[in-house]
């Protein structure tokens, strides 16, 4: 089914020249902070939305300094950020709510992840700004809901990935639990907030409904798709064990060390893929046995697998095993760094990481839009701006005079 988008013809900023993509005139306010909301923002924003990134204007978003940066310019904030113009806007102060409040007229979508209640305590709950838009959605991205015992705790996500079972099932059988070093529960929440904006807009939009609100809890999407841990334990009584880089469902499935010191990582969900790993390395007598032709019966046997696996790739050089094993067609890959992402041949022919034009630092490197569409592919317009870029600009464009601007900015409500 195609999604049907219309937007509210109240009145509302100009949009952003350039934008394109299958969301071009959604109209977004990212009030949201650091990674999970900013990052569904600006998924949003790829696809064409018109997003107005609003901040406080003394202190903006901390992600803006998180993470790597050059000259003091934080590099995450450049993706992050990008496709979004930038208003810098104290939405704890009454004259601030107001400003907020004439933007959400002319909005879709507002994305928050303040502590349940801050926003009703400002004045900007949802009943109210129902009562400014009917047609808005507000998606509200916390540590643990808007509901429940833990609902006003302070949460971040590696909470989330500690109290999923993730961080319990990561890393060596003998050693700690193990946390991720990335963030994996905030970065799969902020792809589901897109996912989760686009389908109460879709509901919106082909009922002739009114808004609602999209209750996001960054604990969830992460023990979603972990698998079927909840199934196991209730049926069966199983708690999933730390394995290393071994799975619970298959084997072989490891990482493996060639001669030459490289490391490669094969997989072999499929049983025939697993056949003609054992045949590649010489021990097609393990291929023959009944236990092999099922991924648990290969999961019980895994010791004399990667026994196998591991000596036959130990004794020849990195590129004689990847050669060997696309010659056989079984799956492998080699262990990247970040250097040789941005040099495979696969990443680049699908132009996976981008270069974009940046006003400090000239051409930025990045992610490219996460998916592609036939017909109307989304676009990096521009990178991260600085806190209040486009503050003017988006208030002018809702009528608000010039001198009024300058005492708000006088009055630190605005930046």
């Amino acid at each position: 089914m195609w999604l049907l988008v219309t937007t509210v013809t109240t009145p509302s900023t100009n949009g952003e020249p350039g934008a394109s993509g299958p969301l071009t005139g959604v109209r977004v306010l990212d009030i949201s902070t650091v990674y999970a909301g900013p990052l569904g923002a600006q998924l949003l924003g790829d696809l064409g939305a018109d997003v107005v990134k609003i901040e406080h204007p003394d202190r903006g978003d901390p992600l803006r300094t998180h993470g790597p940066s050059k000259d003091g310019i934080g590099l995450w904030w450049k993706m992050v950020g990008r496709n979004k113009r930038c208003v810098g806007l104290k939405l704890s102060d009454p004259d601030g709510a107001g400003v907020f409040l004439d933007m959400v007229r002319g909005a879709d979508v507002v994305i928050e992840n303040f502590r349940p209640g801050t926003l009703e305590r400002w004045g900007l709950g949802y009943d109210r700004l129902r009562e400014i838009n009917p047609k808005i959605v507000l998606v509200r991205v916390t540590g643990f809901g808007q509901e429940g015992p833990y609902a006003t705790r302070p949460a971040f996500g590696t909470l989330a990935e500690a109290m999923s079972g993730f961080a319990a099932m990561t890393g060596e059988p003998d050693g700690p639990p193990t946390l991720p070093p990335f963030g994996l529960a905030d970065g799969i929440a902020g792809i589901t907030a897109a996912y989760a904006t686009v389908a109460a807009l879709y509901h919106r939009d082909t009922t002739s409904s009114d808004g609602q609100v999209v209750d996001l809890a960054i604990l969830e999407p992460l023990v979603t798709v972990l698998g079927p841990q909840p199934s196991a334990y209730q049926q069966l009584g199983e708690i999933p064990a730390r394995r290393g880089n071994r799975s619970e469902n298959n084997a072989p499935r490891n990482t493996y060390r060639t001669a030459d010191g490289k490391w490669v990582a094969v997989s072999a969900s499929a049983t025939p893929v697993a056949e003609r790993v054992m045949r590649l390395v010489g021990r097609a007598d393990l291929a023959e046995q009944d236990w092999f032709s099922s991924g648990s019966g290969r999961v019980e046997h895994a010791d004399e697998i990667d026994s196998a696996v591991s000596t036959w790739v130990a004794e020849r050089s990195h590129a004689d095993v990847v050669a060997s094993f696309e010659e056989a067609e079984a799956a492998i890959a080699t262990v990247y760094e970040i250097d040789d992402l941005m040099a495979d041949p696969q990443v680049r022919a699908r132009q996976m990481i981008t270069e974009v034009d940046d006003d400090e630092l000239g051409r930025v490197a990045m992610q490219n839009v996460i998916c592609r569409f036939s017909d109307t592919p989304g676009s990096i317009r521009h990178t991260g701006r600085a806190v209040g870029a486009d503050t003017d600009d988006v208030l002018a464009s809702l009528g608000v005079d010039a001198e009024r601007i300058v005492e708000l900015r006088e009055r630190g409500v605005v930046g």
